[in-house]
């Protein structure tokens, strides 16, 4: 067995066995999507027969890839936003069939897109083993006897027994990444899995997967967090257009990825530069949003209760198995015009719930929250919309359920379908069809445009590319010049930095610092 030295991974002085067994290999593989085919919805199809664009149109979303993967290697593939990378993992994966070329595996593959995007938000995290192992063909057996080592191993802790719903992004991707990591499969294959990880739990990841490696598996996964794949990748391929562009030493591929996008130099706005090195911005006398003595809790049920309560009809004995929970306990701070503030700390820190409070999802049980002007939020871009209707569609559907009127959203249209950078082929095409990243930049730049008075961000950039993220940074420091103030949720500490004015360092429902974005992001490096 052949075990990973994590000091050389990625370098050229320990490069993947060229003798090593191959496991997977492509032949000029290609994959086409067809829109206004049959395979469409019927609600797709009655809506493009209503506006009269039947008119069936070809996107290639692999073209003549050719590809041997080894006994051994941890993969990482990058590349922009419609690149096809979930394309190549669905292939891969059996849930794609390819047009033309071949496809060769020796091995069970199990994948896993958007670790926890199979849950059941309904049933608690320990019942989503059960049905997340259950659907990767294992026995309930098996699962029972790893069970104890998952939980253990995405420290969920007392959230295992409560339904999914009270959830954090970060924490069903830890317990989306334990289950797959745990069953041992063959080929893991693994698309955007730590996208919303925190700091720690991206090392003990990496490290999970040079254990898997050293049990004789190939490891697959597509990211856009170059330093894990620098760190703990064996070998990196660059996908660009549907092609490989490049593939070899992660350091290098890595290297002339991210120097092809480097971001346009654009001249200096009229009033004020925008610097994506450090936000430049005067902070104002009018205070956009306070929170006072907030608090927020929520009722866990007891382990093994939750049929029982479910089937339960007293509310009082409902009551008696379940015990409170502070999300957030004695928050106050306030933002003030011209802020943009970011908001770090690891899965269950609270984050989440502080979004949700601010805009109101959420009423706090104790304190309360101020806020001035319009708000707008979104919470993980792109889950709002209809995966059966195009990105055409799902800009008028999200603009109006956030407030705009139809002759607006008409009037913003083209701004919002240049700023994605997607093109006219796929904006009239079904969302379900999109990647990760499509989705993500689709939902920014709808939100982008509404330049509300204060804008929330939860998870913003979580799939988003290398050009996508400099962009999204410049927009949101242009909102700030219309006096809004902006609150920034993220796990992309270089985001952090670069953006922010102000952070605050929030971990366990308690502030633990708030102040300047280095000194936040040294002392939230030196928890981990």
């Amino acid at each position: 067995m052949r075990f990973l030295n994590t000091s050389k991974i990625g370098t050229v002085e320990n490069p993947p066995d060229a003798n090593a067994p191959e496991i997977i290999r492509l032949n000029d593989l290609s994959v086409r999507y067809t829109i206004g085919s049959y395979r469409d919805d019927l609600k797709s199809r009655v809506l493009d027969g209503v506006l009269q664009r039947n008119k069936k149109k070809h996107i290639w979303a692999l073209k003549n890839v050719s590809l041997n993967c080894n006994f051994g290697e941890i993969i990482g593939v990058i590349g922009s936003n419609g690149a096809g990378k979930t394309t190549l993992c669905r292939v891969l994966s059996g849930l794609i069939k390819p047009d033309d070329g071949t496809l060769k595996i020796h091995g069970i593959v199990s994948a896993l897109f958007s670790l926890g995007t199979g849950f059941r938000q309904d049933l608690t995290g320990r019942e989503n083993i059960f049905l997340n192992g259950m659907m990767l063909g294992f026995s309930r057996h098996y699962v029972e006897a790893i069970s104890k080592e998952i939980i253990e191993f995405s420290e969920i802790g007392a959230y295992i027994d409560q339904p999914l719903k009270f959830y954090s992004n970060g924490m069903k991707a830890r317990l989306g990444f334990s289950i797959a990591s745990m069953m041992e499969p063959d080929i893991l294959v693994l698309d955007e899995a730590l996208s919303t990880g925190d700091l720690k739990f991206s090392e003990k990841a990496g490290a999970k997967l040079q254990e898997i490696i050293g049990k004789s598996k190939l490891v697959i996964i597509v990211t856009h967090k170059m330093n894990f794949v620098k760190t703990f990748c064996t070998r990196a391929i660059w996908l660009d257009q549907g092609g490989i562009r490049a593939d070899g030493v992660p350091e290098r591929i890595i290297k002339e990825y991210s120097e092809l996008h480097q971001p346009v130099p654009k001249r200096p706005a009229v009033k004020r530069e925008i610097n994506l090195t450090e936000t430049i911005s005067s902070v104002g006398s009018t205070e956009m949003v306070r929170l006072k003595k907030v608090g927020v809790k929520f009722l866990l049920k007891t382990p093994g209760a939750g049929l029982k309560n479910r089937k339960s009809r007293s509310a009082n004995k409902d009551r008696k198995s379940r015990s409170a929970k502070w999300a957030l306990r004695d928050i106050n701070f306030k933002v003030m015009e011209g802020e943009i503030l970011g908001v770090i700390g690891p899965n269950a820190a609270g984050k989440s719930t502080l979004c949700r409070a601010l805009c109101g999802i959420l009423k706090p049980d104790t304190g309360s929250v101020d806020v001035k002007g319009r708000i707008t939020a979104l919470v993980s871009f792109g889950t709002g919309f209809k995966a059966e209707l195009s990105g055409k569609d799902n800009i008028y559907l999200n603009g109006m359920m956030l407030g705009l009127a139809k002759k607006e959203v008409d009037r913003l249209f083209h701004d919002i379908v240049e700023f994605s950078g997607l093109n006219e082929k796929v904006i009239n095409q079904p969302v379900k069809k999109y990647s990760n990243g499509m989705r993500a930049r689709l939902g920014f730049s709808i939100a982008s445009m509404l330049k509300p008075d204060v804008f929330i961000i939860d998870e913003a950039l979580n799939a988003g590319d290398v050009a996508f993220y400099e962009k999204a940074g410049a927009k949101i420091q242009e909102l700030i010049k219309g006096a809004k103030a902006t609150i920034i949720v993220t796990h992309n500490i270089h985001f952090i930095e670069k953006v922010c004015t102000r952070v605050i360092f929030l971990d366990k429902g308690n502030v633990l610092f708030d102040g300047s974005p280095a000194e936040a992001v040294s002392m939230y490096r030196l928890s981990v």
